[in-house]
């Protein structure tokens, strides 16, 4: 009997060889975009944790974009197992619904930016396939609108339409030097060189245990921004007390923002000295959401996520001689006692109140 459609866990850990013609050459990438099951609001992190587990069977080289996508290259997983990436995406399916009962949309492409263009508003078991060849991707791209191109966010967006490059088509065909005028050198040749379907970003296999998340989904379409704040201090709330609880500190925090076309924009800001210290958390949630100008977007999440975790004894804490400071921490550390014992509802800023 044939082996084929049988999946068993890759032998070695260690990357594929390159192929001829310069590192990335003909690799293909598949994103993965978990659905929670029937009747779940969101993906909880031990289950997520499972899925990226169920990943690592095919492919060590899986990337975890929290809290509910990761990015797999499967160059070398394909030449393994004898599948095309098609039948691997169809048989990581399969898996996730018999083990977690969960489904997933699969971007399928050449690189990550366009593997996520490719899942972009796919229906829960869609996979979508988007070939390599120039004219293909360049087809792909030309009617989108700016703000569909990945790390192109709602204020670059709009800087952008205001020069009439209100589609991807149209920043590919506009001269490198003036994107650089409307968006400063870097980032106008990086849009510049995405435009024309051009990611040079690797699958990066990280470690899950060195970030801890946590989302808010709103009912609808979320315009207000004080109703954004609220929901972020909820989740920065949450992320102090569980770090705290496990002993941890973060020396980074990152901001997901999910948009009703189903996009997303992500920011991280490093914190000047590692803390889980509810009011540094929020202070620099806030200034993230802040950051990206969104005015009228139509969002449907938000997420955070405490990143390169350690352990709070091996942090120091530089002193302020701040009275306002020292009585925060106080109130903090009642606060956490009280919800030892009576549970995280017990107690909390008012603020979040209304947010689920």
């Amino acid at each position: 009997m044939s082996a084929r459609g049988v999946l068993s866990p890759v032998p070695s850990p260690g990357p594929p060889p390159a192929r001829p013609g310069g590192p990335g050459c003909g690799t293909t990438v598949l994103y993965v975009h978990f659905h929670p099951a029937a009747g779940t609001a969101a993906l909880d992190e031990e289950t997520y944790d499972g899925l990226l587990g169920l990943l690592a069977e095919v492919t060590p080289v899986v990337e975890a974009l929290p809290p509910d996508a990761a990015l797999l290259d499967v160059r070398g997983a394909t030449r393994y197992f004898g599948h095309d990436p098609v039948e691997l995406a169809e048989l990581l399916r399969v898996r996730t619904l018999a083990r977690y009962a969960a489904d997933c949309t699969v971007g399928i492409a050449a690189n990550p930016m366009l593997a996520r263009m490719a899942a972009q508003d796919g229906a829960p078991g869609a996979i979508r396939t988007l070939g390599a060849e120039p004219d293909a991707v360049a087809a792909f791209l030309a009617g989108k609108p700016a703000a569909a191109l990945y790390g192109v966010g709602p204020a670059t967006a709009r800087t952008l339409c205001s020069y009439g490059l209100d589609s991807v088509g149209r920043i590919a065909a506009a001269p490198l030097p003036a994107l650089q005028r409307i968006l400063g050198a870097a980032a106008g040749r990086r849009i510049h060189e995405r435009a024309r379907g051009v990611d040079p970003t690797p699958v990066t296999p990280d470690a899950r245990a060195r970030s801890m998340g946590a989302e808010h989904r709103f009912g609808g379409d979320e315009l207000d921004a004080a109703h954004r704040r609220r929901a972020l201090l909820a989740l920065a709330d949450g992320l102090g007390a569980r770090m705290r609880r496990s002993g941890q500190v973060a020396r980074g925090l990152k901001l997901t923002v999910r948009y009703a076309d189903g996009s997303s924009t992500t920011r991280t800001r490093a914190f000047p000295e590692p803390t889980a210290h509810t009011p540094e958390l929020t202070a620099v949630a806030y200034a993230l959401h802040a950051s990206l100008g969104l005015q009228r977007a139509r969002v449907r999440a938000v997420a955070l996520r405490a990143e390169e975790l350690d352990a709070a004894e091996h942090a120091a804490h530089q002193l302020t001689f701040d009275p306002a400071d020292e009585k925060a921490r106080r109130v903090e550390e009642a606060v956490d006692r009280a919800r030892a014992r009576f549970g995280m509802g017990a107690v909390g800023p008012a603020a979040t109140l209304d947010v689920a």
